[in-house]
């Protein structure tokens, strides 16, 4: 027997997979700027550890951040908060403190009191480390861009629905995750030694040993479980675990884990995450939330996680829904993170609170969206309609698109845009109040009108404008829910809402002047029909019969956004 045991190792008592949310949510999908690469990230290590009673180690402090990123790193200010909020939005901050900060952003009355503001606020140094390398994940490889198209650059236009992709959704692919962080884990380790287990040029030695204090730390990337148990536990606590000690080098005496051995402990036990894209194309659940168009090949797939566990958002994959209105309010839909992939001509309500929504290479689309807790990610869309209350939304790549939107951070304009419009959230269905605060999102601040180009070739202003009033309608969502909300949140701005009004005026007037004709029973009839064919010829010009015709009858389309 012990000779066995010793010929094949014991296989490891727990497996380990990397975290969704760091790359889904926190990954700004653009390339990151030279400054915050591997090398200046040791130089940052560095300087926050020396200067700890500063306020920039264990806790990162506001203020030295932006001394770092401004001042050292050449970012811009608005850039070195965006990664700073970014990184916020990533933890799971229970809803009132989220609508505390909300207040008090907005009762800031200028930039000083804003600035006095988010000095009170501070990051887990090392985890914010590693949430900055985490942005490599974009990085364009040279080698890369010359065999695939990897350099980014507008699109070209393919009307395809089922053409092949030209560039992976990183963010999305938990195989690029894993790929990722087993590629660049030395790196990573590294980059939360303390100073003495570090050579002269910042490298680890055979005898480095790595704190508790870094794997904490690393739990931010990677959690896992003890084999067959459904419990997900976080790095620190399974690492901590007495069968693994041999394996991963942890000493009692020390309290710290030996450097090569933890190395080696990890990549022994990553594996795929079980909650991650790949399972749930492969192994998940199937929704039959979509028909089947007749008279195409297009067929609409929908999945879930057959897993859902507490510790882990779950996620929602929709495809190829086509040419018809789907509209769900649904247990299945609370919290996850939802991608929208290849719609086409399609009206498609979520009216759920979630975690996050990637809409990408749809085209001709309505999307109305319960509130958003993290971010919305359009990318590769071609005239579709976003109505969304949410915490972020990210362009990248779009033509042609609008967004009705409440938000309390900038929109970020990333590249390959052109034609973008920004609008005022303009609607409301019943359950909408309760989900936002079930999100921690309130109604101010919201920077709606305010889009922050982050990307150099996205600096020209005029890819995007706003709404012009006179082009602009409130929208109803035509669906019968329990709740208590009977109007647009926050309201509309004034300009919006005096041309609603005046539109309101004329239509008050219209009826006025008609009632007032004196019409025989006969030429009022003769008058209604007219009105009728011209209505009808109205919505056949601008598409909207097709969403009338698909929400017949209106029970079963009540029956599915309350489903």
């Amino acid at each position: 027997m012990e000779a066995a045991a010793a010929a094949a190792p014991a296989p490891a008592p727990v497996r380990l997979w990397v975290k969704t949310e760091p790359f889904l949510v926190g990954a700004l999908p653009v390339p990151p700027p030279a400054r915050l690469g591997p090398h200046y990230l040791r130089k940052m290590a560095a300087y926050a550890r020396a200067r700890a009673a500063e306020g920039c180690f264990p806790r990162l402090s506001w203020p030295r951040w932006r001394h770092i990123a401004c001042g050292k790193l050449q970012l811009g200010h608005g850039l070195a908060w965006l990664y700073f909020e970014l990184f916020h939005s990533l933890l799971r901050r229970d809803p009132p403190r989220r609508l505390e900060w909300a207040e008090a952003e907005a009762a800031c009355a200028s930039a000083d009191e804003l600035e006095r503001e988010r000095s009170k606020l501070s990051a887990d140094t090392l985890q914010f480390l590693l949430f900055l390398y985490v942005q490599q994940v974009n990085k364009v490889s040279l080698r890369t861009s010359l065999i695939g198209e990897e350099w980014p650059s507008p699109r070209t236009k393919s009307p395809c629905l089922t053409g092949k992709s030209t560039s992976e959704n990183k963010n999305w692919n938990d195989q690029d995750h894993r790929a990722f962080v087993q590629g660049h884990l030395s790196d990573m380790l590294e980059l939360l030694l303390e100073p003495e287990q570090l050579t002269a040029s910042s490298h680890s030695t055979h005898s480095s040993l790595v704190s508790y204090e870094a794997v904490c730390a690393l739990s931010f990337l990677i959690e896992g479980t003890v084999n067959k148990s459904r419990t997900v536990h976080p790095l620190h606590e399974l690492a901590l675990w007495q069968p693994c000690h041999r394996q991963n080098g942890y000493s009692k005496v020390s309290k710290a884990f030996s450097f090569p051995k933890l190395e080696s402990w990890l990549r022994s036990c990553l594996t795929t995450n079980p909650f991650g894209m790949t399972a749930c194309l492969k192994s998940g659940k199937k929704l039959a939330w979509a028909q089947q168009v007749e008279g195409t090949t297009r067929r609409a797939k929908i999945a879930c996680n057959t897993r859902v566990v507490p510790e882990v958002f779950p996620m929602v994959i929709m495809s190829q829904v086509y040419k018809q209105t789907l509209a769900k309010s649904s247990d299945t839909l609370v919290g996850a993170h939802v991608r929208i992939h290849r719609c086409n001509e399609s009206f498609i309500y979520l009216l759920s609170p979630l975690r996050s929504v990637t809409i990408e290479k749809c085209r001709n689309s309505t999307f109305v969206l319960g509130p958003v807790q993290a971010s919305v990610h359009v990318h590769s869309c071609d005239n579709v309609k976003v109505i969304v209350v949410c915490h972020r939304l990210c362009l990248s790549s779009t033509t042609g698109c609008t967004f009705y939107i409440l938000t309390p951070t900038q929109p970020l304009i990333l590249s390959g845009n052109q034609a973008v419009s920004f609008a005022p959230f303009h609607t409301h269905y019943p359950m909408l109040e309760d989900h936002m605060a079930q999100v921690g999102l309130a109604t101010l601040p919201n920077y709606w009108d305010s889009p922050m180009l982050v990307c150099k070739e996205s600096g020209d202003t005029s890819v995007f404008r706003l709404l012009p009033p006179s082009d602009f309608y409130t929208f109803v969502i035509p669906f019968e829910m329990e709740g208590d909300t009977t109007e647009t949140p926050g309201g509309l701005p004034h300009v919006y809402q005096k041309a609603v009004s005046q539109r309101e005026q004329k239509v008050q007037i219209w009826q006025k002047t008609v009632k007032e004709a004196g019409l025989t029973k006969d030429q009022r009839k003769q008058f209604q029909m007219l009105v009728e064919n011209k209505f009808y010829e109205w919505l056949v010009q601008t598409g909207n019969r097709q969403q009338l015709d698909s929400l017949v009858p209106p029970a079963v389309g009540s029956k599915q956004a309350a489903g």
